[in-house]
C-alpha cells in the first residue's frame, strides 16, 4: 500500500478512497496505482459498501495524472504500450466496480485524473475546477483508444478535440452544461454533497445499478451489445422477486 492512498468509511455504507499527495498535485506513482487497486478490491470484498467516493486532497487538484518522473527512463514505444496497459487496468477496475462511484473534484482533473474521473458514475466539482488533457503542449504522448472512447461518450467529439488537439481546458460550467458534472458546489460543501448523493444511491437497487453500469461499460468501451447474462442475473435475483411482491402488495392496498 502507498502512504498517499487511504481507504476510509464516511458512514456505514459509503467508502472514500483518498488520493493524498497535494505537494505534487496528487500525481500518481506506480505504488499509488497499486494501492488504488488494492482499495477497490477491499471495497469489493465488503458487502456493506453501497457507494464509493474518490477524492483528491489539498483543494487544488483531483488527480493530475501520472508523475512525470515515471517517463524519464522511456526509450522506446513498447514502454508506452506497457504504460497504457497499466492505466487501462486501473481505469477498468474503477469502471467495473459493482456499486455506484462518485468523483469529488476540487481543482484540476488532468490527463490520467480526467480518465479516472470519467470512469466514475457521477462527478461533483467546485466552482473553479478545470478539466483537460493538455498532452499536445506537455509530453507529446497520447491516450489509448479505450480512454478516448470514454471521453467521447462523456463529452462528445468537439470537446474532446478541444481538450486534446488544442490543449485547452473546460471549465466547471462547461462540464456541467454537457452533463459531465452532476453538480457544482462550494468547496466547503463538496463533502456533504458527496455523502448525500452516496446515501441516495445506496438506498436504491444494487441489482439494477450493477446491470446498467456493466451494460454501459460494454457499449462504450468494448462496443458490445450482448446482455443475456446481465438480464438473466437481474430477473433471476431475489431483489427482483421482492420488488415485484412489494409493488403488487402496495397496489392491492390502494
Amino acid at each position: 500500500m502507498s502512504e498517499h492512498v487511504s481507504l476510509n468509511m464516511l458512514d456505514a455504507a459509503t467508502a472514500e478512497i483518498l488520493i493524498d499527495r497535494p505537494e505534487r498535485h496528487n500525481a500518481m506513482t506506480i505504488p499509488m496505482y497499486e494501492a488504488l487497486l488494492a482499495s477497490i478490491d477491499e471495497c469489493r470484498r465488503n458487502a456493506d459498501v453501497r457507494c464509493i467516493v474518490l477524492r483528491g486532497a489539498g483543494g487544488k487538484s483531483f488527480v493530475s495524472g501520472t508523475d512525470i518522473g515515471y517517463f524519464t527512463d522511456f526509450h522506446d514505444g513498447r514502454q508506452g504500450v506497457a504504460y497504457e496497459a497499466l492505466v487501462e487496468r486501473v481505469i477498468d477496475a474503477v469502471e467495473r466496480i459493482a456499486v455506484p462511484t462518485i468523483a469529488v473534484i476540487d481543482g484540476w482533473a488532468v490527463g490520467g485524473g480526467l480518465a479516472l474521473a470519467t470512469a466514475c458514475d457521477f462527478r461533483l466539482c467546485s466552482e473553479g475546477s478545470k478539466f483537460g488533457a493538455p498532452i499536445a503542449k506537455t509530453l507529446s504522448n497520447t491516450l489509448s483508444s479505450r480512454n478516448l472512447a470514454r471521453l467521447h461518450a462523456a463529452f462528445g467529439v468537439p470537446r474532446v478535440k478541444k481538450m486534446l488537439l488544442l490543449a485547452d481546458f473546460l471549465s466547471a460550467q462547461d462540464a456541467l452544461a454537457c452533463g459531465y458534472v452532476y453538480e457544482i458546489c462550494a468547496k466547503d460543501a463538496l463533502g456533504d454533497m458527496a455523502l448525500a448523493l452516496a446515501q441516495r444511491l445506496g438506498a436504491l437497487s444494487q441489482v439494477t445499478q450493477h446491470a446498467v453500469k456493466e451494460s454501459l461499460r460494454r457499449i462504450v468501451v468494448e462496443q458490445r451489445l450482448d446482455d443475456e447474462d446481465l438480464i438473466e442475473s437481474v430477473y433471476g435475483s431475489a431483489a427482483f422477486r421482492a420488488g415485484v411482491a412489494a409493488f403488487t402488495a402496495g397496489s392491492n392496498q390502494r
